[in-house]
């Protein structure tokens, strides 16, 4: 089992930055891929970011110049800097893992953090 549990939500304005940060645990393969995914009120759940533990990274359109996804892999945390934040930025963000084990595929979620930008 693996457990994430994010941090660094609130309340920021429009134009301003936050930064996230998801913290992993339990039975961690060393390759894996960390992502970050958001889902505002009455939308589906979307892909904001991913990391893979060799460092490649995939944004959605909607974030690409504006957020920042890193890791650090010694702590087993994945980080998700986000500037110029706009309004439509308001959601829970939740901390994604992916890994094939021996089992086959598994994918892990966080419990979310909430962002919400408003004036």
């Amino acid at each position: 089992q693996v457990q994430l549990v994010e941090s660094g939500g609130g309340l920021v304005q429009p134009g301003g930055s936050l930064r996230l940060s998801c913290a992993a645990s339990g039975s961690i393969l060393s390759t894996n891929v960390m992502g970050w995914y958001r889902q505002a009120p009455g939308k589906e759940r979307e892909l904001v970011a991913a990391i893979t533990s060799g460092g490649g990274t995939n944004y959605a359109d909607s974030v690409k110049g504006r957020f920042t996804i890193s890791r650090d892999n010694a702590k087993n945390t994945a980080y998700l800097q986000m500037n110029s934040l706009k309004l439509e930025d308001t959601a829970v963000y939740y901390c994604n893992l992916y890994a094939i084990y021996s089992g086959g595929p598994k994918q892990y979620w966080g419990k979310g953090t909430l962002v919400t930008v408003s004036s």
